[in-house]
């Protein structure tokens, strides 16, 4: 039976580290915590449950989890955020593959997130598939900061495993309207970074195209007022992403 690291990335996630540890400590051989020095109770939940922790300046999203996999000594890695845990579903998937010697080198599965409350099960944010565990050999954290995503090298074929990631993204609005904020900062440097560049064009299209795709294709509408609600601020970091965009541009330009 192939072992099995699990890595986490985690700053003050005392309310959300428990649960996330304790879906994974029956079938992780050895448990990583990359931390970016919490001031609340991260540390002390994570030492009783006999995680291997280390304290990391954060490095961005990316570098960071990239960072935790050099930690990890298992060649089977599965990443997840401190706000996310498995189901029973998932967790029996992931020991069936696990007696198996994980056969495949690349895993997704189907992400639901709880939003104040409440699962989401359409539009943008279900089924939401990941990349979660994976040959660290194989691949490794790329994407685009924030929005981070494992990338493997070759051809290589997932492999589909039954059950969800329980994500508890946001317990009150006010933590979507200030993650978005700190979000879109992110995205707009990054893709300055990259090239990238905004216009009136994207700015106006990109975020109607969003809320369109959510709300209608999508399904999001049968998700009720919660769903209006996540499709219109999908919509409207979309907007503020190319309009911070648009401000670095200038701001280059003088």
């Amino acid at each position: 039976m192939q072992p099995l690291s699990v890595s986490i990335i985690t700053f003050n996630e005392a309310k959300n580290i428990a649960r996330c540890l304790d879906s994974v400590k029956d079938i992780a051989n050895e448990i990583v915590v990359i931390d970016s020095n919490s001031t609340d109770d991260t540390e002390s939940i994570c030492k009783q449950y006999g995680v291997k922790f280390y304290k990391q300046v954060f490095l961005g999203y990316i570098e960071q989890k990239n960072f935790a996999l050099e930690h990890c000594k298992h060649n089977a890695v599965l990443c997840l955020d401190a706000d996310e845990c498995l189901s029973p579903e998932l967790i029996q998937s992931i020991k069936k593959a696990k007696q198996n010697d994980f056969p495949g080198y690349a895993y997704v599965m189907n992400r639901c997130t709880n939003f104040c409350g409440k699962w989401i099960k359409h539009g943008t944010w279900y089924p939401d598939r990941k990349l979660r565990l994976f040959n660290k050999q194989k691949g490794k954290w790329g994407g685009v900061n924030p929005h981070d995503k494992i990338e493997m090298r070759g051809n290589v074929k997932s492999v589909f495993l039954k059950g969800d990631i329980h994500h508890y993204s946001y317990y009150t609005v006010e933590e979507v309207l200030t993650q978005q904020n700190k979000f879109t900062t992110i995205q707009a440097k990054a893709m300055f970074d990259q090239g990238k560049r905004s216009s009136l064009f994207k700015l106006f299209v990109n975020p109607l195209t969003a809320f369109i795709s959510g709300y209608i294709f999508k399904l999001g509408f049968l998700d009720g007022v919660d769903g209006f609600f996540i499709a219109s601020t999908v919509s409207y970091n979309t907007m503020v992403k190319y309009y911070k965009l648009m401000r670095l541009q200038r701001e280059k330009q003088q």
